[in-house]
């Protein structure tokens, strides 16, 4: 049946009032905020919107795009009554181009947010079309978009760069006069957030008129964020004259957020990682139960495992009503979780921070957080899962699981009021984003080198990218660098006659496609015994740090490693006595610097006798327990303590700076102190301090203030990154984070067509490429880039120098134990996982915690049988003559006058 359309008029824009007017209607009344963003998008403004989570971030900002962009009026009729299918059509064609690019950091908050998103187009933009496209967009939904893309398409960095990629981009592409990033505070430091950048400034090349709008929740660098989201204006024409200034919009609107501790009915004065934990199992229920709804967020899938379990064994009745939620599942799996969270139709969820993100989840009620946040950024964002609407309170409850945790739940609490969140800054001109970008671009198209240097540098991770590492990048994707020219699958991109830069093969522009993007998965390596037995698995990141011949506890086995290949670690059984190093969890998230901070504050003031919140007074007898044995770190007093045992010589001392600083720092004093008296040790971390451990004696009253102190690097480029690396096995780390870097600049495929590699593979090509390099090509600048980012991601080198000069300044305070302390017992039970089980473990702890609380109540007075344990056996010999104490006194910033620790405890 054929359909005669009757003539269109110029519609008018979107009156300024019909956004209020559209919240009006369901009885919202907008926000001083939101109304500031409207005027600055009408302006033509871009800019970063920071407010608290759901206090209405995406009306703002979506309002603002459809009053300045959309036009008023309704769908053209026909003359006749269409049927669905032709007024879908009529409706496609007559509406407008792609327009807004709506971008997520995650598939599931894409999909979340295009429900959002579609609720006011019938009445404020009844002409436009929207659509979702992600990884997840089914077929038919792509080769609808192939095409005609819709008016406004939410969708990820992943997708935006695939788009890019297209011969017809600029076609498609050109279009688009708004993009919105949405949680920018989730890409700002890391790769993606690169990504974005460079497809931001080569859209708005395009479109010299762009508006960009940003949106974050939880950012503490502010300027810096809103600076690092804009590209640079390209030169200003008659034609396209300079933008106006960009704005940042801060929420005035103080939304009510309340941090609840589950408090323990006793906090052990001697506890250690997650041994508090499902101890609270019975409270956790009862909070539950009493909720229509909560999140239970967890810091590992491990963990988040866990507890699902728990609270299935403990509510077999819930069955059906909880669920699980964590990035290994399936993606039906989390939908299916999620839109059973949007329904009311789940009484609790476990989760990882797979459900961290703005998905809007408003029957949830409360959010409990088992162990610590780690930052004080995460915990507002997991707080705002809950009151998820403005006007709405958000609630989280911290379920500790060490009696520490305490100490950092009113740490936490405190920077909350003081307004402190954690920084967070792009990566500086990453090589290998660079090249994946660039045959991107090769595709989409081709380019010019000069105009796309240009072009590159309005990206601000690229503003200051040298002139030589531009042309070797070129040259990388041309011939694949010195030692690669050979081989035809290198050169990627060629110059055509007309001198612009495309892909010649087919073959290699559909593996490309493949395999675009920034995000690269974890890898576990086997470990198996040289004569062919399989032990199990382990994080390469702890095998990569181990030199040919070292020694590990795995498996409830002492073994030593005799070599790597591929993402096998084969290994034998190592000599009895052998100083074993610990196994390093890489996945668990460190202590952020905000939140190391404010504990040492809270430490300052129980040192002067002021438990003033419940948190606080809950943990005052491990405190006071810790002072009277040793002292408590402070922001002026770095604490070290001795002790001798039949382990050895033990070392412990409590910066506060986090588990990848003190693993550093713990190689470096350990690789600085044997190159003094040869010695080997071993080492353990925790967030809050670390322990060496030697066979010989060390005198570290003498030793300690040299290694930290005068004569010793402290600053990066003076020598203390060559240090560091020398004290770890620095090639085999550079060489696991080379194949990260290998597979976002292409030399390594996680997939071709069809075909899916595994990470053994991937190692297998990614170490073929770093040995090639290092012999033939040692200048090839992705190897300088590996070496960079295990300093700054692995290590955190910046921190790490930081947190020497601070101790520098400090007070050093050295103690000689006749046992361990509160302090240094969690970081003996480090050393212990890894050579004894679940069970041997449990024994020897509940041993040496009954000899523990026999000392200390012979210290406080108290009786044991207010700390009821399950044996007397004491599980290590303290040598004679070993109960002294010194304090070494180097400088004191805040005028304390040294005393004697013996004379003070009363020894």
């Amino acid at each position: 049946m054929s359909t005669t359309r009757r003539p269109r008029k110029p519609l008018p824009p979107v009156a300024p009032r019909a956004a209020a007017a559209w919240m009006a209607a369901r009885g919202w009344q907008p926000f001083g905020f939101q109304q500031d963003v409207w005027r600055a998008m009408g302006e033509g403004r871009s800019g970063l919107l920071h407010a608290t989570t759901g206090a209405g971030k995406t009306y703002a900002v979506w309002l603002g795009a459809l009053q300045h962009l959309a036009r008023a009026g309704t769908a053209p009729a026909t003359e006749e009554a269409p049927t669905a299918r032709t007024a879908l059509r009529t409706r496609r064609a007559a509406a407008p181009p792609l327009t807004v690019l709506w971008i997520t950091p995650m598939r599931a908050l894409a999909a979340d947010s295009l429900r959002a998103l579609q609720a006011p187009l019938p009445e404020l933009a009844p002409t436009w079309t929207s659509g979702l496209r992600t990884g997840d967009t089914a077929s038919g939904e792509r080769a609808a978009q192939d095409r005609r893309l819709p008016t406004l398409l939410v969708t990820t960095p992943e997708s935006v760069s695939l788009l890019l990629a297209r011969a017809d981009a600029r076609e498609r592409l050109a279009s688009v006069r708004l993009v919105v990033m949405d949680e920018w505070h989730e890409l700002v430091g890391n790769k993606r957030g690169v990504q974005v950048q460079l497809a931001l400034a080569r859209l708005s090349g395009w479109n010299p008129a762009l508006q960009v709008w940003g949106m974050s929740a939880t950012l503490g660098n502010l300027e810096e964020a809103l600076h690092t989201l804009l590209p640079q204006p390209v030169p200003s024409t008659a034609e396209a004259p300079q933008p106006p200034p960009a704005v940042l919009v801060q929420s005035r609107i103080d939304k009510r957020l309340e941090v609840q501790v589950m408090l323990p009915a006793r906090a052990d004065r001697f506890a250690w990682a997650g041994h508090m934990g499902l101890s609270l199992l019975p409270q956790v229920v009862q909070s539950i139960e009493a909720a229509a709804s909560t999140l239970v967020f967890t810091n590992t899938r491990s963990q988040a495992e866990r507890w699902y379990q728990a609270l299935l064994e403990a509510r077999p009745d819930w069955a059906g009503t909880i669920a699980l939620h964590h990035g290994s599942l399936g993606h039906e799996v989390r939908d299916w979780v999620e839109r059973g969270l949007k329904a009311g139709q789940l009484k609790a969820v476990v989760c990882t921070s797979s459900l961290d993100l703005g998905v809007d989840f408003l029957p949830v009620e409360q959010v409990l957080q088992i162990s610590s946040a780690k930052g004080v950024a995460r915990l507002v964002q997991r707080a705002g899962r809950s009151g998820h609407a403005p006007g709405r309170s958000s609630s989280i409850t911290l379920v500790p699981t060490h009696s520490l945790e305490l100490v950092e739940a009113a740490a936490a609490r405190q920077a909350l009021v003081q307004g402190r969140i954690e920084d967070r800054h792009t990566p500086r001109a990453p090589l290998d984003v660079l090249v994946q970008h660039l045959v991107t671009i090769a595709l989409g198209g081709g380019f010019v080198p000069d105009a796309l240097l240009a072009e590159v540098r309005r990206a601000p991770a690229y503003a200051a990218l040298a002139d030589n590492d531009w042309q070797w990048a070129l040259q990388f994707v041309r011939q694949g660098g010195a030692s690669l020219a050979t081989y035809p699958d290198f050169h990627r991109v060629v110059p055509d006659d007309e001198g612009i830069w495309r892909v010649p093969d087919a073959r290699l522009a559909r593996r490309h496609r493949s395999n675009i993007g920034t995000i690269v998965s974890d890898a576990s390596m086997q470990v198996q015994f040289v004569s062919g037995g399989r032990l199990g698995s382990v994080e390469e990141s702890f095998i990569a740090r181990l030199r040919k011949g070292d020694v590990f506890m795995f498996a409830g086995r002492l073994l030593e490693l005799v070599r790597t290949q591929q993402m096998t670690a084969y290994v034998r059984i190592a000599p009895r006595g052998s100083a074993a190093l610990p196994r390093w969890s890489g996945g668990r998230m460190p202590l952020s610097n905000t939140l190391a901070d404010a504990m040492l504050e809270q430490l300052a003031q129980a040192e002067r006798g002021q438990f003033t919140t419940p948190e606080m007074r809950c943990a005052r007898p491990l405190l006071e327990l810790q002072q009277a044995w040793s002292a408590l770190p402070t922001p002026s007093r770095l604490v070290a303590e001795t002790l001798h045992t039949r382990e050895g010589w033990h070392l412990y001392l409590y910066p506060l700076a986090g588990r990848l600083v003190h693993l550093g720092l713990a190689g470096l004093l350990g690789w600085r102190a044997s190159q003094q008296v040869p010695n080997t040790f071993s080492i353990a971390v925790n967030d809050y301090g670390l322990e060496l451990l030697s066979a010989k004696p060390v005198d570290w009253l003498a030793l300690l203030p040299r290694l930290i102190g005068e004569g010793t690097h402290t600053t990066i480029g003076s020598g203390l990154e060559d240090e560091v690396l020398a004290s770890l096995n620095a090639t085999e780390m550079a060489r696991r984070r080379f194949r990260e870097i290998a597979r976002i600049a292409g030399l390594i495929f996680q997939s071709h067509p069809g075909e899916q590699r595994s990470s053994r593979q991937l190692q297998a090509s990614s170490s073929l490429y770093y040995d090639v390099f290092a012999q033939y090509d040692p200048g090839n600048l992705l190897l300088a880039q590996a070496r960079a980012e295990l300093l700054a991601n692995e290590l955190d080198m910046d921190r790490l120098a930081r947190t020497l000069r601070a101790m520098q300044a400090q007070t050093l305070s050295i103690h000689a134990l006749e046992r361990p302390t509160p302090f240094a017992l969690p970081l003996m039970v480090e050393r212990f996982r890894e050579r004894l089980s679940t069970e041997t473990l449990a024994e020897r702890l509940a041993r040496m915690v009954q000899a523990l609380e026999q000392a200390a109540d012979a210290t406080t007075g108290t009786h044991l049988a207010q700390h009821p344990v399950q044996s007397t056996d004491m599980a290590w010999d303290i040598p004679e003559g070993s109960a002294t104490s010194a304090r070494r006194t180097r400088r004191d910033p805040a005028g304390e006058a040294p005393r004697s620790a013996r004379r003070r405890h009363g020894f």
